[in-house]
Order: structure tokens, then C-alpha cells, then sequence
């Protein structure tokens, strides 16, 4: 079994295309994220406050490392719109080494 990485992916829904990009451009702007991929007009379907829900929805793919997990949750948490937002932590358990030294070298503050 391979060693973990330290990369993860991080998945965010947002109630619109505005909101996704303004969390977006503070995660890139902050050097929290190398990348950050907006997929628009998916569907949700949820429980909230005891009904099933439904809307559409923009869903963000947060590339970063474990190292910037936390500062990116507090950002995303703190100007997210949602009482409740979601943010969910995968691992990524493998990548083109060039890729995954792209991210982390993204994510490091220059010199």
C-alpha cells in the first residue's frame, strides 16, 4: 500500500456562480488552493430542518494540501452565505508527480 500524500480535494457547494467565485478568488488569493474548479447548475437534493429539500447549485473543487486544510475551512466557513455549508475533505490518493508538485509549490507563500 502507498505511502498517504498530503494533497486533498476539497468540495464546497455554493448557492450561486457569484458566490462560488468570490470564495474561489479568496482561497487562490491566499495561496490556500492551486486550483479551484467551479462545476455550475448541479442538482441537490437534502434533508434540512426535517423537509427534503431541492435546488441548484454551483459545486467547487478546492485542490490544496493538509497543511492549508484548516486556514481554507475557516475562510470558506466564515464568508460562505450558507448557515451550514458544506465542506468535505477527500484524500487524493495519487496524481502525476508533476501535477501534484504543481499544487504544492501553488500553495506555498513566495520567498
Amino acid at each position: 500500500m502507498a505511502a498517504p500524500t498530503p494533497f486533498r480535494l476539497i468540495l464546497v457547494t455554493a448557492p450561486d456562480l457569484e458566490t462560488a467565485r468570490k470564495l474561489s478568488r479568496a482561497a487562490l488569493e491566499r495561496r490556500l488552493v492551486a486550483c479551484a474548479n467551479l462545476v455550475p447548475a448541479i442538482e441537490s437534493h437534502y434533508w434540512w430542518q426535517g423537509r427534503i429539500e431541492s435546488g441548484t447549485e454551483v459545486l467547487v473543487l478546492l485542490k490544496t494540501t493538509d497543511e492549508r486544510i484548516s486556514a481554507l475551512q475557516h475562510l470558506v466557513l466564515e464568508q460562505h452565505p450558507y448557515d451550514t455549508a458544506a465542506f468535505v475533505v477527500l484524500p487524493l490518493e495519487a496524481g502525476s508527480p508533476k501535477y501534484l508538485a504543481w499544487i504544492m509549490d501553488s500553495v506555498r507563500f513566495p520567498e
